[in-house]
């Protein structure tokens, strides 16, 4: 059985943000039921690498739900809605600020038509001066702390890779439903939950908060920085925690050919050895991290001119025996033919019925229970008849005259 069998969610989301939260209930167990407009969610069509064929873009955030069309604006349309809402358990939105409510459903509405309905919301930005700002993905890491302290001191503020913003977000909007969901076993009732992007980025950045009040007490001391004015200062790829790390190049010298080490107090003297400079494990400039911290950059120099010699697995390998904490940079190519991911179910593969196989990224939450299957993105509206005849209970000969007049 699947943790969350039983669970109905009518999923109102496009895009990222809303269809990443949504896919992790469905992944879970939800049956979720994709409501798109009669064109259908917009990255169907965005970043397509085969012609009239659903995008990666799409499928990768759809996977394991059904998807029925709705033409929202027509009457039939709202009044098939307010049946569908009436046998939800969750409905989970991300258009911009008020769109629900001007299709005719305030909260207020929802919450009369299904008293137990748990109803979430992912905005860009919560209640102020930003509220109708557009979201996106790099706007929320913009505003939310990660540009900021992302990149090299001497260089512009910088995007991260991860999606921090809609992936991230999504996740978070994953909690509150499913806290509200437990507390509907209690109350009965369900309740409306929101996240917003720029606050989801900045929990995910909460360190750059600690730091920046720490900076009250003057320099960052775990920061290469030389300078510090009064916000903190963008530093490459120093972790600014506890213990120093930082990229360091390897042989043949590629964009990918990097690994990222951390240098523990136990882990000088081993490293030193490894390095060929075995007498700076007792020199007093180098020998505690007090004496390091002013010079760490040096001290990633001495590593990189022994690295710079080896490929990564090899210099990998020679850190990973001493017990240093260390890890390759993986390109994407490197990750997607990664056995080991494969074999933990985070790359996936999986049929589509018009692409054919693609790769797609697995359940990153192992339940002992509930082993998660992923099951391939639905066609545009494909469980029409499913849902409006047979589960709603519509007149066949009344479906096929809402699709003929493009109600569905």
């Amino acid at each position: 059985m699947s943790a969350l069998e039983g669970v109905r969610v009518l999923d109102m989301t496009h895009v990222q943000s809303g269809p990443s939260a949504t896919q992790v209930l469905a992944w879970l167990g939800a049956d979720v039921v994709k409501l798109e407009a009669p064109t259908g969610d917009i990255t169907r069509q965005q970043l397509r690498d085969i012609p009239d064929v659903d995008s990666l873009y799409f499928t990768m955030l759809n996977c394991n739900k059904r998807s029925i069309t709705l033409n929202m604006k027509s009457e039939e349309g709202k009044q098939l809605f307010i049946e569908m809402v009436k046998e939800a358990d969750v409905l989970v939105e991300n258009f911009g600020p008020g769109a629900v409510d001007r299709m005719g459903f305030t909260w207020d509405r929802l919450e009369q038509l299904n008293p137990r309905l748990i109803y979430a919301s992912i905005k860009g930005f919560g209640e102020g001066p930003y509220t109708h700002y557009k979201a996106y993905e790099v706007v929320a890491q913009a505003m939310g702390g990660s540009m900021t302290s992302t990149g090299f001191e001497d260089g512009p503020p910088l995007a991260t890779g991860a999606q921090i913003g809609d992936s991230g977000t999504g996740i978070h909007a994953v909690a509150g439903i499913l806290a509200a969901l437990v507390q509907r076993n209690t109350t009965g009732r369900g309740q409306r939950v929101t996240v917003a992007m720029q606050h989801a980025v900045l929990n995910l950045c909460r360190v750059k908060l600690r730091d920046q009040q720490r900076l009250v007490h003057g320099p960052l001391a775990e920061y290469p920085n030389e300078q510090f004015s009064d916000e903190v200062p963008r530093s490459g790829n120093a972790s600014g925690g506890g213990q120093p790390g930082w990229a360091v190049r390897c042989s043949p010298g590629g964009p990918n050919d990097w690994i990222y080490v951390i240098v523990q107090p136990p882990g000088w003297a081993p490293i030193a050895k490894l390095i060929g400079r075995p007498e700076l494990a007792e020199d007093p400039e180098w020998a505690t991290p007090q004496a390091r911290l002013p010079k760490l950059d040096k001290m990633f120099q001495l590593i990189e001119e022994w690295s710079s010699r080896l490929s990564k697995w090899d210099a990998l390998a020679q850190l990973n025996a001493l017990n240093v904490p260390c890890g390759p940079i993986l390109s994407t190519k490197e990750l997607i033919e990664d056995a080991s991911l494969a074999d933990n179910n985070m790359v996936v593969t999986v049929d589509h019925p018009q692409r054919g196989a693609f790769k797609t990224v697995g359940c990153p939450i192992k339940l002992s229970d509930s082993p998660v299957k992923i099951e391939t993105s639905p066609l545009l509206g494909q469980h029409n008849e499913e849902v409006f005849v047979g589960e709603l209970g519509l007149d066949p000969e009344r479906f096929a005259e809402l699709k003929t007049s493009g109600v569905i």
